[in-house]
């Protein structure tokens, strides 16, 4: 006899899921009943935040679901958190919990892990949240879910199974098939009218979004058949590579930016929300898009939101540049204005090249070291000054190179756990596992230290790039700027080489240019996770000396 939990595992396999986050519980158990027999591999987190965030960068880096199990109320309340981060940046995640047996659903009979309502808990960060109230109804609801993954705007969808339910038994579903799904291709009438405006226009400009990430190569063909300068958004990062003449860069916030944009007599928008983290990060508005405003995303709501359109289209980003290329095609373009195009995206990034302060161009160093010497490298972000910068002055050469949680939803202690998954997201997507950083800050590290431990059992050789400043510095110049006396910023910092040691880990501190590049080349020959600890104000120092 198959059970409802024993199906579920074979299901996922169906659906191509090799990856699955948990911390197997007493509710949870026979959710793993049928996992050692499956082709799917288990790593355990040390907290299932943890897991949600390496659901997450395996999403990002692999561009499949990740993929975790949760046990029943506080799995689910610790989930959350990684929840709401995947879901303000549109990344596929597929939660699976156990919940109360349909009969205590609700109940407040003080039972084990109880909720009043766990699916309504998690309603805000999920697309949806399903109670699986009968063993039949799961081919269904899966369908439902990879349906959404694979043709609608991707987000963390929620499966609840009540106890009863997965010991169910299930072998008349042995047979179900997987639901595959197409995007939504790109209507002609909206194609038309896009590419007349396009054609038309003599200071075309491109804003390009996460949504936008698989169509680098057709977006990089159509900006340079325009002539249109290309901003990025940072999940957008390396859609051009660095040294393509059209990039702008992802620096929407800045003044210099905004009156490029300003400038602009089309734009068109595709895959972004054109959201305050992205295009306003100071807060204060100002960020206007005075010309025709061209917007495709594959969220109907999302194509009205913060800036109305002239055109609007619902299609996948790739189907649309294509349609686009190939309808532009046909027709003549105006003559562009010949301060426009390559002309002015080199005088903007000239520009801005000059404005970036001490600290900014020191980061910016670290950052390219990284490069220079792991030119495959992935780097994760956490909220931290390096990843502040590197938003505005780092550019990959490729897509998925660079993500981190100091936009959107904005959480802390993400980059660890997130860089794990993504190194096993690399190694499912590719036969060679390219090196993978995580780059966070000294408080952030301590929201999801143990992690560490999870990187040394599952043998994921991560980088940890620890940027210490002993505190939350950007945080304490926020409040001194706004005239309040620093509180609560100043924190203990540990030994955190002697943790990590402690914890297996390789782990040495640096304070050179040099001493970077040598315990970089070290830590990509190790098995294992490496912790390099670079101190902020020692790296200030020897840049400037």
């Amino acid at each position: 006899m198959a059970t409802c939990g024993e199906v579920l595992v074979k299901l996922l396999e169906g659906y191509g899921v090799e990856q699955v986050f948990g911390i197997p519980g007493v509710h949870t158990v026979e959710l793993y009943r049928g996992l050692a027999r499956s082709r799917i591999r288990h790593v355990t987190p040390r907290h299932e935040q943890g897991a949600g965030f390496m659901a997450d960068g395996y999403a990002r880096t692999s561009g499949k679901p990740g993929v975790c199990f949760i046990i029943t109320g506080p799995g689910m309340t610790n989930i959350t958190t990684a929840m709401g981060q995947a879901y303000a940046d549109s990344i596929p995640m597929l939660v699976i919990s156990s919940v109360q047996s349909r009969s205590q659903l609700g109940g407040g009979r003080g039972k084990l892990h109880e909720l009043p309502n766990q699916g309504a808990l998690v309603g805000g960060v999920a697309a949806f949240s399903h109670t699986l109230m009968s063993a039949a109804e799961l081919p269904g609801v899966l369908a439902r879910a990879f349906a959404l993954f694979q043709a609608g705007r991707p987000r963390p969808v929620h499966i609840e199974i009540p106890l009863d339910v997965l010991v169910e038994e299930a072998d008349d579903l042995l047979d179900s098939e997987p639901v595959s799904i197409a995007r939504a291709g790109a209507a002609p009438a909206a194609i038309a009218r896009m590419s007349q405006l396009l054609a038309g226009a003599r200071r075309p400009l491109i804003l390009a979004g996460g949504g936008a990430i698989d169509a680098a190569a057709s977006l990089t063909r159509l900006a340079e058949l325009l002539q249109a300068p290309v901003a990025l958004t940072i999940n957008a990062k390396g859609m051009l590579p660095s040294r393509h003449p059209l990039l702008i860069g992802s620096t929407q916030s800045l003044v210099a930016t905004r009156a490029l944009v300003a400038d602009a007599d089309v734009v068109l928008a595709i895959g972004t929300e054109l959201a305050e983290t992205d295009y306003d990060v100071t807060f204060a508005g100002g960020f206007e898009i005075p010309g025709a405003l061209l917007r495709i995303d594959i969220d109907p709501d999302q194509t009205v939101r913060n800036y109305p359109p002239k055109v609007a289209l619902v299609a996948d980003s790739h189907s649309a540049t294509e349609a686009l290329l190939v309808e532009l095609g046909k027709q003549p373009l105006s003559e562009r204005d010949s301060a426009w195009g390559t002309t002015r995206a080199a005088a903007l990034r000239n520009a801005l090249e000059q404005q970036w302060d001490a600290p900014t161009r020191a980061q910016t160093l670290f950052l390219e070291t990284l490069v220079q010497e792991l030119p495959e490298i992935v780097i994760v972000g956490d909220s931290t000054q390096p990843v502040y910068s590197g938003n505005l002055t780092f550019n990959p050469e490729r897509p998925r190179r660079w993500f981190n949680s100091s936009t959107g939803y904005g959480t802390l202690g993400y980059a660890l756990p997130a860089a794990i998954g993504a190194w096993l997201g690399e190694a499912s997507e590719r036969n060679a596992r390219g090196p993978v950083a995580c780059l966070i800050g000294d408080g952030g590290l301590q929201f999801t230290l143990s992690e560490l431990a999870c990187a040394v059992e599952a043998r994921t050789p991560i980088i940890v790039l620890l940027w210490n400043n002993q505190g939350y510095e950007e945080i304490k110049k926020y409040m001194v700027n706004r005239a309040i006396e620093p509180v609560g910023v100043d924190i203990y910092t540990p030994d955190f080489i002697g943790v990590a040691k402690a914890l297996g880990c390789a782990a040495e501190a640096i304070d050179s240019v040099d001493g970077l590049r040598d315990a970089l080349r070290a830590a990509s020959d190790r098995q294992g996770p490496t912790l390099i600890e670079i101190d902020q104000a020692g790296w200030m120092r020897a840049v400037q000396a």
